[in-house]
């Protein structure tokens, strides 16, 4: 394949990943942009695959074959619950194949660059290396909070901060030394350098706690795209530096969406716990009484469901959990049936990832029509009959917004506690991700439906089924 077939194929495979993200930005055009995602991942990969300098074919497909398995048995057997952790340990791999090639890149004999040209060389090897290693170590820090094999209370180490600026002057120091050694010998600056972004990026991720881990994978997912580029750069490869520029710059952008949505600083959260000792933080599994809760039955939840004429659906990852997206879609199409105003409110960080609960219903073939932001529902609880709490706690907790000493103070939430009646399905009282209780189980307008997600739906779906066939009967008979 020649040079200009080959800048062809990276101009096409560069506009399709522009379309993908473009289609991804909304439900209805979502299955179109992963199309555009994969067929422009197709076509650089070919290009690449057929340029003139790649000649060792048989280390490309012994390296290729396997990983395309390993990928495609992971990707059918992960459940969409494991999603956020599969996404972080995916972006670990990005931050290592960047620290990776820095180095070897590094290593490679010198090319007749001239002095100008090498010390930007070395400068791109040097940060890229940098990006990596801290994608690397975060991404797995990330993955561990989310599998819970590490505890989600973000690490307070004495001074963080001060250790953090610490070690980014060490990381400068290294640089200077790097850039200003002679030919291989500044290795060992990379390496340790390497050591310490690691490290860096361990703590920093560390110190985030449960309720912000929305954002760190998607502030994560920014790195990963920016140490995609520092490699294209290195690589000299212009689609790569396109694609994680587009990586980079949106996950930022939906970082900063998100923490405006939580009513959190964006460099606070990247920093790592910033500004959390004014807050007053209450341990996980642990309950502060601020009055009785009332237990409901399933009988009682679908009477009220055939008296509405107005219901909302906040979903949560204990429905991702229990896999109930089948069952409610089932009961939004029986209430819709009989003229009833359903619809779903979605919080931007339902779920341990932006978007979670969106597939999750699209999955379950909710229309996309009545699936609503948390802007354009929050005004309308006030005027609903019933609103279904279905496993989410932290998004649907009043204390956001009525206890300026909460650690999720100023958070914004579905109000749902507005609604005529708010009925909250869930397997017990205690506290949600984030560690803290919620005084909306114990308001007066509120009902536990205590147990399984999934089990509590079904069993929810044949009481209308059973209700709505008597009621019809009775008609009948009536008649």
């Amino acid at each position: 394949m020649t040079n200009n077939l080959i800048t062809v194929a990276y101009i096409a495979a560069s506009a399709l990943f522009i379309l993908s993200l473009g289609g991804l930005s909304n439900q209805e055009t979502a299955r179109q942009g992963n199309i555009f995602g994969i067929t422009g991942m197709l076509i650089a990969f070919v290009a690449t695959a057929f340029n003139p300098a790649v000649n060792n074919y048989g280390t490309l497909v012994g390296a290729i074959v396997p990983a395309v398995i390993i990928g495609v048995i992971l990707a059918s057997r992960v459940a969409m619950t494991s999603m956020p952790e599969l996404v972080a340990i995916l972006h670990s791999f990005v931050g290592l194949a960047a620290v990776l090639v820095g180095i070897s890149n590094y290593l490679q004999p010198n090319n007749g660059l001239p002095a100008g040209e090498e010390l930007i060389h070395q400068i791109e090897i040097y940060i890229g290396v940098f990006i990596g290693a801290i994608t690397f170590s975060g991404s797995i820090v990330a993955f561990g909070k989310l599998r819970a094999i590490i505890s989600s209370k973000p690490l307070m180490l004495p001074a963080r901060h001060g250790l953090n600026l610490l070690m980014l002057a060490a990381t400068f120091y290294f640089g200077y030394t790097f850039v200003g050694a002679e030919e291989m010998t500044g290795l060992n600056s990379l390496l340790i350098m390497t050591g310490i972004a690691c490290l860096l990026g361990i703590h920093l991720v560390a110190a985030i706690g449960g309720a912000d881990m929305p954002v760190v994978i998607s502030m994560l997912n920014s790195y990963s795209g920016w140490a995609a580029a520092a490699a294209g750069f290195m690589l000299n490869n212009d689609l790569l530096i396109i694609t994680g520029a587009l990586v980079g710059s949106s996950g930022a952008i939906l970082s900063y969406i998100m923490c405006k949505a939580m009513n959190r600083s964006f460099f606070s959260v990247i920093l790592g716990g910033f500004g959390e000792g004014s807050k007053t933080t209450v341990a996980s599994g642990e309950k502060q009484e601020v009055g009785e809760a009332v237990a409901t039955n399933v009988e009682e939840v679908a009477d009220l469901l055939l008296e509405a004429k107005s219901v909302i659906i906040a979903p949560g990852y204990g429905m991702a959990v229990a896999q109930a997206q089948h069952g409610v879609s089932e009961i939004t199409k029986m209430l819709r049936s009989r003229k009833v105003n359903v619809r779903f409110g979605i919080h931007p960080v339902a779920g341990r990832l932006p978007g979670h609960m969106n597939v999750l219903l699209a999955e379950a073939n909710v229309p996309y029509d009545i699936v609503l932001e948390m802007d354009e529902i929050n005004e309308d609880f006030s005027e609903t009959d019933v609103v279904l709490v279905i496993g989410a706690n932290d998004t649907v907790n009043p204390n956001a917004l009525e206890d300026p000493n909460s650690p999720i103070a100023g958070m914004p939430v579905l109000e749902v506690w507005h609604a005529q009646n708010t009925i909250v399905m869930k397997r017990s009282l205690a506290v949600g991700y984030a560690g803290v209780d919620n005084p909306l189980f114990y308001k007066e307008n509120t009902q536990m439906l205590f147990g399984d997600a999934k089990a509590n739906i079904d069993s929810l779906l044949v009481a209308l089924r059973s209700k709505t066939t008597k009621t019809s009967n009775k008609v009948l008979v009536n008649a």
